[in-house]
């Protein structure tokens, strides 16, 4: 039986920890989702999308993840940091662009799973000053509907005129 997370900030930012700070040091920028239930989370982070655990708090129900330089932090909801109510699907407005070598990998994971994809593979290019940047990028939410753009760089070009924005 697994205990309830701990309520107090103060405790959950000192309860037992496992793991270390990730090895190429933190990130400036590591965006914190508020999940619903932190195993269901890694199972999809970890185990589809191929995140390792950096350091966790495992009563505080907290995973810190990394894949190269990408890191991002779970945690079991617990009611602090919740500005409004929390409606599914969670992180509306937003989609999280992340960089990774090749995109098959996880989309044969994905598969494998049955998961759904939010939008398929496909090769976009954006314009960029004057040039056209392209990557291979697909969509998907992960279980509480946070929505992942997982992106292959494809690199540059001239600008054609069919870029998209």
């Amino acid at each position: 039986m697994s205990k309830p997370p701990l309520s107090d900030p103060h405790a959950r930012a000192a309860s037992d920890s496992t793991g270390s700070a990730p090895r190429d040091g933190f990130a400036d920028l590591v965006p914190e989702l508020s999940v619903s239930d932190i195993q269901a989370s890694l199972s999809f982070w970890r185990d589809l999308l191929g995140f390792e655990i950096a350091y966790d708090r495992p009563d505080a129900r907290f995973a810190y993840l990394v894949r190269g330089r990408l890191q991002v932090m779970l945690c079991e909801r617990n009611g602090r940091w919740e500005t409004a109510e929390m409606q599914r699907p969670l992180g509306r407005g937003i989609n999280f662009q992340m960089v990774v070598d090749g995109i098959d990998t996880i989309l044969s994971a994905l598969d494998g799973a049955k998961w759904h994809l939010y939008e398929p593979p496909n090769e976009v290019w954006y314009r960029v000053g004057d040039r056209d940047v392209g990557q291979r990028e697909f969509l998907v939410q992960d279980p509480d509907g946070y929505l992942i753009r997982l992106v292959e760089r494809l690199g540059t070009r001239a600008p054609s005129s069919s870029a998209q924005r």
